[in-house]
């Protein structure tokens, strides 16, 4: 039985990790770092103390907190201007709100960020819950900010489905007890993320496809 939606936001809702990519070797450039390629696989998908180990591994500096917040503050500017969709998002939404099932988004993003990338896309409304990874102690892969948003659902956690990107993310859902749904964007998908998801499609609009059969 499912009872309820979250959400992933950069890279699956919104098409914005290239963003992100982008202000991460931006800095590292003004740091004289260059990063090589597997940064952004490791870095795609945390937040908070696990995101700052692997800044503080790269950027070669003992703190990666400050870096962190840079990165987010610069890529925030450019989103008030425009954030763009991913494809199939506001039909996605539509179906799922037409179910009546409560829809969250747990996204490894500051609050701020989050309610802003909605007021300007306009998707607000579809959303009875907010989690980001400011409010949890511990990023994804840990399950916080999945639990967090079951929570703030009023969900159990076994009967959520989590539309993610990343492998940490699936990771996190995997581990907080849900249902993971994994729509790939920049990372390669291995075979330890394989088994952990209940669903690989290509595109949020497959992913409606097959719930729209599954859930008449």
């Amino acid at each position: 039985m499912i009872k309820g939606v979250i959400f992933d936001m950069d890279g699956t809702l919104f098409d914005t990790e290239t963003l992100f990519q982008n202000e991460w070797n931006h800095i590292a450039s003004e740091m004289g770092v260059t990063l090589p390629a597997n940064f952004k696989y490791e870095i795609c998908g945390t937040s908070g103390e696990p995101m700052d180990r692997i800044l503080e591994k790269y950027y070669h500096v003992d703190k990666g907190t400050p870096i962190q917040k840079l990165c987010k503050a610069r890529v925030s500017e450019l989103l008030k201007k425009e954030v763009p969709l991913k494809p199939g998002v506001e039909s996605i939404l539509s179906f799922f709100q037409e179910k009546n099932l409560p829809m969250a988004i747990g996204s490894s993003s500051p609050l701020p960020l989050i309610r802003q990338n909605l007021e300007v896309t306009g998707l607000t409304p579809y959303f009875q819950a907010l989690a980001s990874g400011d409010e949890v102690e511990r990023g994804k892969p840990s399950p916080d900010i999945f639990l967090l948003a079951a929570e703030k659902l009023g969900v159990p956690p076994s009967e959520c489905l989590v539309f993610e990107d990343s492998p940490n993310g699936i990771r996190a859902a995997s581990n907080a007890g849900m249902i993971p749904i994994l729509i790939p964007d920049i990372m390669p998908i291995t075979d330890e993320i394989r088994k952990q998801c209940a669903h690989i499609f290509k595109t949020l609009a497959e992913a409606e496809t097959c719930f729209r059969i599954a859930l008449p």
